[in-house]
């Protein structure tokens, strides 16, 4: 629940841009420039569950999402990895300028908290910050 102060082992924050949260510019469902969150999740293809959420609510939901190298089948080139997440009610609510927070609890799972920009709590990152 983001009402409760969830206690990350691993985390990032970005602020989202356009592509990452209006589904009239782009309906990838993937946050940009990921780099950062290979401290996090590693280089190996993960698929699993995660719970969107937005502080300050109760509500969480399960949605299952992929870290993955978009190049993986491309050895000649750089890595390019991605996190692509499955549609959601929480992503819907996302807006340009909100702020993601992706990350691991101490039992290793996977949660993405919305902090909305009105929020208190909210804070002006182009790139992810390592929390």
């Amino acid at each position: 629940m983001a009402t409760s102060p969830i206690q990350f082992e691993k985390s990032c924050l970005k602020t989202l841009t356009a592509v990452e949260a209006d589904r009239n510019r782009s309906n990838q469902h993937e946050f940009q420039g990921v780099t950062p969150l290979i401290g996090v999740f590693g280089r190996m293809r993960l698929s699993s569950s995660a719970q969107f959420s937005i502080r300050g609510r109760d509500e969480s939901y399960p949605v299952a999402l992929t870290w993955y190298d978009a190049r993986e089948n491309k050895p000649h080139r750089s890595s390019e990895f991605r996190l692509y997440f499955q549609s959601n009610p929480v992503m819907v609510l996302a807006r340009e300028g909100d702020n993601i927070i992706i990350g691991l609890d101490k039992n290793n799972n996977i949660h993405c908290v919305l902090i909305q920009s009105s929020s208190p709590d909210h804070r002006r990152s182009t790139n992810w910050l390592i929390e």
